[in-house]
């Protein structure tokens, strides 16, 4: 009989294998585990077999258990790492958000606040845990009251608003001009879960884009509407057909009051000026406007000639009346000024036919001993007068062009960066029949009254080509800048003949910048993109001149395909001395160079001038600080001399 101790019971088997008694049963009657049976008819298991297979299991399952235990633990410290990088992530989300001087914010699906960052503060003056529950209208300026309501439109339209601009009252009662970006969120079933969004305080930029508006339409030394506001008036009020007089108001003698006084206290009295005729003009039912330099106007909707007349007495009754003191000087100065009127639509059915009687029957004040009003027509002598000296010019301009005495000179453009002459602006100059030199300022309104203008652009056009064809000249690197008068850019006929001139010239197009006065470019601003898009398509640049002068080019400068702009030299010239200039020019260059086109100042005269230039990063400019004009071509010069010649007389 075996001993028991080397073998198992079948309990004892499925115990130490762990499998059920049945399943043993089974690997013995299917020869997998085999048991010997004793004379009772128990199974008997060896115990060696037994336990090998247990220890065999054992073993498999630790390995099973420890792999799977270092699975786990790998699972678990990639979970960790990845929370780390989480709460990393969320800490510098967070200290972005909390430091973005933007506010950065959420509402529920009624536009309640339910966050905001430390950035609220500066906007609404108050804490961010003190404007949960409220909204950026709660806040509203009056005049947003509508605006902001087409916004929320817009947002439920769209689902997302970007660059709203609105106006905000903070708790301590600033004003303040805010951006608003906005995107809603929606949930599964489509409906607002809330909206999130950003917001940044704009209150200075707003506040120089409208001062520069501002600007566009009124005089900065005085506070009046200027030319540009005076037309707007006088269209809207020809456009609804009513009647009514523009009053053109000179100061007399005001060059001799500059001479003795400066041109600073000459300002001081212009600012009077315009007090005085405001403080008139307002209980009278009309407008003043500030022209340029001592002119001014009057609108008077509804005037005939009685009203007219009296309204414009008024005006220089009160100016003679009243000496003005200047603040800096212990003298007053008496005034007087001329008047002309022009009733519309008598004298015209449109501003600038109004606006040209106005200027006629000024001039006829003028010629008739100043100090008082004409009525435009009302003087046939004064009229027969002008008339004449128009065909003197006439006869004198005819002859310039029949003996070709149309001479050219030009200025230096210098580039700042290295005060190196660039370019050249070409200026026109006659020669009267006595050999003296005439600048245009004695002709060229002459010319253009009379119709002769068109032919003095061509013939210097001519001359320039004419230069520029000689073979020693194809190489030059220098640009040529060329006026066009705006009467001859209109002109159908005119531009057959400036096209097939240019046409037919045997030279490097990229040499020549044809340009417009921005006044010329805006009078017809079909006609002028027209222009400047032909020129463009045949390689030729285009220039944009006297840019700022009426500002209505802020607004269409887009539109003009220009790769210059030229900024007015009246803003310039005084640049150093008066604060609103120094706004004009720093704007108008950020939008020019905003535009990718080149400035060019003008009339740079004084080194101080020059200086405050190069803080505002202008390109170019051109001026009696560096050359006057020269002749374009001297006897014996070929182009190398031009160049040094231009470069050694540069100071």
């Amino acid at each position: 009989m075996r001993d028991d101790k080397l073998e198992y019971s079948i309990q004892e088997v499925a115990e130490k294998l762990g499998v059920p008694v049945q399943k043993l049963r089974r690997w013995d009657a299917q020869g997998v585990l085999v048991a010997r049976r004793t004379d009772g008819g128990h199974r008997r298991y060896a115990r060696e077999i037994v336990d090998g297979l247990a220890a065999s299991t054992l073993g498999s399952t630790m390995d099973r258990y420890n792999d799977e235990l270092e699975h786990a633990r790998k699972a678990l410290q990639e979970k960790r790492r990845i929370i780390q990088l989480l709460l990393e992530s969320e800490s510098r989300y967070r200290d972005l958000v909390e430091t973005s001087h933007d506010l950065i914010w959420t509402t529920d699906s009624q536009g309640r606040f339910t966050y905001l960052n430390g950035a609220a503060y500066e906007i609404f003056g108050l804490k961010p845990q003190e404007l949960i529950g409220r909204c950026f209208f709660d806040f509203e300026a009056r005049p947003s009251h509508v605006s902001n309501r087409r916004f929320l439109s817009q947002l439920k339209r769209l689902g997302e608003v970007k660059n709203y601009t609105t106006q905000l009252v903070s708790v301590d009662g600033h004003e303040r001009w805010v951006g608003i970006n906005a995107r809603v969120a929606h949930d599964e079933a489509g409906g607002v879960m809330c909206i999130r969004g950003t917001a940044r305080d704009i209150t200075e930029q707003q506040q120089a884009a409208l001062q520069t508006e501002y600007f566009a339409t009124h005089d900065p030394l005085t506070g009046l509407p200027n030319r540009v506001s005076l037309h707007k008036s006088v269209e809207r009020a020809m456009h609804s057909h009513e009647k009514g007089a523009v009053v053109f108001i000179d100061l007399d003698h005001f060059k001799y009051v500059n001479d003795n006084v400066g041109h600073r206290r000459g300002d001081q009295m212009l600012v009077a000026v315009g007090g005085i005729l405001r403080e008139v003009a307002d209980g009278l039912g009309a407008t003043v406007y500030r022209l340029g330099g001592d002119e001014f106007a009057a609108h008077i909707p509804g005037a005939l000639r009685p009203q007219a007349q009296d309204t414009a007495d008024a005006l220089l009754t009160r100016l003679r009346q009243c000496p003005i003191p200047l603040p800096s000087d212990d003298r007053v100065v008496s005034v007087t000024g001329s008047a002309g009127i022009a009733l519309y639509p008598f004298h015209g059915n449109e501003p600038n036919s109004a606006f040209a009687c106005a200027d006629i029957a000024l001039y006829q004040a003028k010629d008739a001993g100043r100090n008082r009003v004409v009525i435009y027509g009302q003087d046939g002598g004064d009229a027969l007068r002008t008339t004449h000296r128009r065909v003197i010019w006439a006869k004198q301009l005819r002859e310039v062009l029949d003996e070709d005495r149309v001479l050219l000179y030009v200025q230096p453009v210098i580039r700042l960066n290295d005060e190196e002459p660039m370019h050249y602006e070409v200026l026109v100059r006659i020669e009267d029949d006595e050999g003296r030199i005439v600048a245009p300022q004695q002709f060229i309104e002459a010319a253009e009254s009379i119709g002769i203008v068109q032919e003095i652009d061509l013939r210097v056009i001519q001359k320039l080509v004419d230069y520029l064809s000689v073979p020693t000249r194809r190489g030059m690197r220098s640009r040529f800048f060329v006026n066009l008068s705006r009467l001859s850019i209109s002109d159908p006929e005119w531009t057959r003949r400036f096209h097939a001139l240019l046409d037919q010239a045997d030279i490097s197009r990229g040499q020549i910048v044809f340009e417009i006065s921005e006044a010329a470019a805006m009078a017809e601003v079909s006609i002028s993109k027209g222009f400047i898009r032909e020129l463009k398509q045949k390689g030729y640049r285009f220039a944009l001149d006297n840019f700022g002068a009426g500002f209505s080019s802020f607004y269409y400068l887009r539109q003009f395909d220009v790769d210059y702009i030229k900024i007015d030299g009246s803003f310039v010239r005084d640049l150093t001395r008066d604060d609103a200039n120094a706004i004009f020019v720093k704007a108008l260059c950020d939008v020019g160079q905003g535009l990718s086109k080149q400035v060019i100042a003008k009339w740079v005269e004084t080194p101080e001038v020059l200086s405050r230039l190069n803080e505002m990063k202008v390109e170019y400019a051109q001026g009696f600080l560096f050359n006057r004009p020269f002749p374009i071509e001297a006897p014996e010069t070929r182009e190398p001399a031009f160049l040094k010649q231009a470069a050694s007389t540069h100071h």
